[in-house]
């Protein structure tokens, strides 16, 4: 299991970075870190998504449109399970 990230992009207080894992055999799962603050007082978040994509482009492709997604609505991922 590889993990694979693009560029980060920061918004305000935020720095947004799209993740992909790879399981090998064509499956790859988009993750997407939100990390807030510095220093000790860096709180970083990692959401994992249920879709299971065939390249790493396209899961890195999908985190990234869940990060810019999330900026504009963060109520999207505050469900318990931390997945979609």
């Amino acid at each position: 299991m590889s993990f694979t990230s693009t560029q980060p992009f920061a918004v305000g207080d935020f720095q947004i970075t799209p993740l992909s894992r790879s399981h090998g055999n064509d499956q790859h799962t988009a993750l997407l870190s939100i990390r807030q603050g510095k220093g000790s007082q860096t709180r970083d978040r990692v959401y994992t998504f249920k879709p299971e994509f065939k390249t790493q482009d396209s899961a890195l492709m999908y985190a990234a449109a869940q990060g810019r997604y999330w900026l504009l609505n963060p109520a999207s991922l505050a469900s318990p399970s931390n997945s979609r």
